[in-house]
């Protein structure tokens, strides 16, 4: 080995590399453009060069959501942490324990209850970062609880959608969740309750074959993948080429599956409109019964 090499070259790649934190960029996974992860949040996950709206977390979904100071988070049911005693490449108990520790919940759903526009509401958020967003038993428990809530406190329940589908590593009990979320949605309608469905990219799965489909008004970001199998299964399946932008947002507001494509800047305001237009509708129809 020359001194060029042991000695000159270590010095000059010293000299040269700089200490960047791993956790200071992000590229976007629309147009792969490189964001600062600070301008990023701020501009609310959404990339400034091609609009696309990214993933975000729950914490960020409230603050976005609710009035400022003006939300609380509820504290939902315990179950059964691995029913089935379920292993694959490893078991299901260690599984849900790195999730928790990387997401920091307890579970692939929060709620919150507070103040939209001043409207109150009750907010269920689904996490992607927490297994895929997959519906095992402890979600369904914690969808029945912001249904309750709702109930209780006769204000409407907001859900965001983002999911992989029903939870594997709990079989046919996963599945089971898809009746039990429907049945707490018709236990809203028959009290008359509002029931708002958000989509975000991805809803797929049993999510989209029960209560996401359910809502009095269904509202989407922009190019949010709604659908129960994906595209290439589809296409596969069919054998036929599908139209451009199936299943996406703006298609399915073309065909009447959406209400609302809005905008992540203006989804509270659309939300706050919204609850206000519904609170005087049910004033009202207090006041003629």
């Amino acid at each position: 080995m020359s001194w060029l090499t042991q000695y000159v070259r270590p010095k000059i790649q010293g000299f040269l590399k700089k200490e960047v934190p791993d956790n200071l960029w992000k590229n976007c996974s629309s147009c792969g453009q490189m964001l600062l992860i600070k301008d990023l949040e701020k501009n609310l996950n959404i990339c400034p060069h091609c609009g696309h709206h990214m993933r975000a977390s729950v914490t960020q979904r409230f603050e976005w959501t609710f009035d400022a100071d003006s939300y609380t988070r509820v504290d939902l049911p315990k179950v059964a942490a691995d029913p089935l005693q379920f292993k694959d490449k490893k078991k299901y108990t260690d599984r849900l324990k790195d999730n928790k520790t990387k997401s920091q919940l307890d579970e692939s759903i929060a709620v919150a209850h507070g103040t939209i526009e001043g409207q109150k509401a009750v907010v269920a958020v689904m996490a992607f970062e927490f297994m895929a967003g997959t519906m095992g038993t402890a979600f369904g428990e914690g969808f029945l609880a912001a249904a309750r809530l709702a109930l209780l406190q006769k204000t409407p329940l907001i859900v965001f959608t983002s999911s992989g589908g029903a939870r594997m590593q709990e079989g046919m009990l996963s599945l089971m969740q898809m009746p039990r979320t429907v049945i707490a949605v018709e236990m809203l309608k028959e009290a008359q309750i509002p029931y708002i469905v958000v989509f975000t990219d991805p809803t797929t799965g049993g999510v989209t074959a029960s209560f996401a489909m359910l809502g009095d008004i269904h509202i989407a970001e922009p190019n949010a993948l709604i659908g129960f199998a994906g595209p290439r299964v589809i296409e596969n399946t069919v054998h036929e080429k599908l139209p451009e932008g199936f299943q996406r947002a703006e298609y399915l507001l073309e065909h009447g599956m959406v209400d609302i494509v809005a905008n992540r800047k203006e989804l509270r305001s659309t939300l706050g409109k919204i609850l206000g237009l519904l609170s005087n509708k049910t004033q009202s129809s207090e006041k003629v019964a």
